[in-house]
């Protein structure tokens, strides 16, 4: 029955659950990533340590977007000077998400680093809020904490206010976290909170990353049952497109987009997120900027000599 109830569990994955006590000012949510997660893991060769960060990040991202309250992304970053150089996760309102690193694929990385190791001194932990209408928003403070859950409690705290208890795991099949929040109120429940908190510690990395939101809650919170709504499917989408690559080679310019093509032939662009790529030949960057590119570069480097 047991190992039933486990197959049952792990078949509800992909997918973002919120919850909330109505007995409690506390509310809460759970996310489970595993084809997801699984994909996006399977982009490149992640040493572990970086690739359970990586995991961890992108529950963190599933979490926090579904606070947009407008259509748009949310982009969440953790930067370094170490041998880890970024972790950016991005989410959409629409409920997709994108993932990837980066790193000294050079350096020796052991299985068990910390974030605070590979990601060495005065990294900062960036959140980015773009609107599908309007401005960017931007979020940088330093990285307070020794893991992706500490970081995040700590920035919540900052720039919301409230207190936020988060845990997250990732593992080969799935990544997955926890959050509960404390409700704006007029006279605070510590005793609540207390007991709901100290509750979420109890669950383990294993059961995070193997049960769906059915069974880890009730496993928490069997005697104080809280209200869960209706599951919310999350999938992986890139948001890449050659138009965007298109306009990111007009930002560079025709005399360093002509440059590579004299040298290379052709313009590759990767997108670090798929591996999708896009090749602009002499024939599309010409039409891209209207000129014969590579002849006015190669006239300028005449005139130069």
């Amino acid at each position: 029955m047991k190992n039933n109830t486990l197959a049952a569990a792990v078949n509800h994955s992909d997918c973002r659950t919120r919850f909330i006590f109505d007995n409690m000012p506390v509310r809460g949510q759970h996310v489970r990533l595993e084809k997801v997660w699984q994909h996006i893991a399977g982009q490149k060769h992640y040493p572990a340590a970086i690739r359970r960060a990586l995991g961890e990040l992108l529950a963190a991202g599933a979490l926090l977007s579904s606070n947009l309250k407008i259509e748009g992304t949310l982009t969440v970053q953790v930067q370094g000077q170490g041998k880890l150089k970024m972790l950016v996760v991005e989410a959409s309102s629409t409920d997709t998400c994108r993932a990837t690193a980066r790193w000294n694929e050079e350096a020796h990385i052991g299985d068990n680093e910390s974030l605070r190791e590979l990601l060495g001194e005065n990294g900062v932990f960036v959140i980015t809020l773009q609107p599908q209408d309007g401005d960017p928003w931007q979020g940088v403070v330093p990285l307070e904490g020794d893991s992706i859950s500490e970081m995040l409690v700590n920035y919540m705290k900052r720039s919301e206010q409230l207190d936020t208890y988060i845990t997250l795991t990732a593992s080969d099949e799935a990544c997955a976290g926890l959050l509960v929040q404390r409700l704006p109120e007029s006279v605070p429940d510590a005793e609540a909170w207390e007991h709901v908190t100290t509750l979420t510690q109890t669950v383990t990395a294993d059961e995070l990353a193997a049960l769906d939101a059915q069974h880890v809650l009730y496993r928490l919170f069997h005697e104080t049952p809280p209200r869960v709504f209706e599951q919310e499917p999350i999938e992986f989408a890139c948001t890449c497109s050659r138009g965007k690559v298109s306009d990111m080679l007009l930002m560079l310019g025709g005399e360093e987009v002509g440059s590579v093509l004299l040298e290379q032939g052709s313009v590759e662009i990767d997108c670090d997120f798929c591996n999708a790529k896009y090749v602009f030949d002499e024939t599309d960057v010409n039409a891209l900027f209207g000129m014969d590119v590579v002849h006015a570069v190669s006239e300028e480097k005449l005139r130069i000599q």
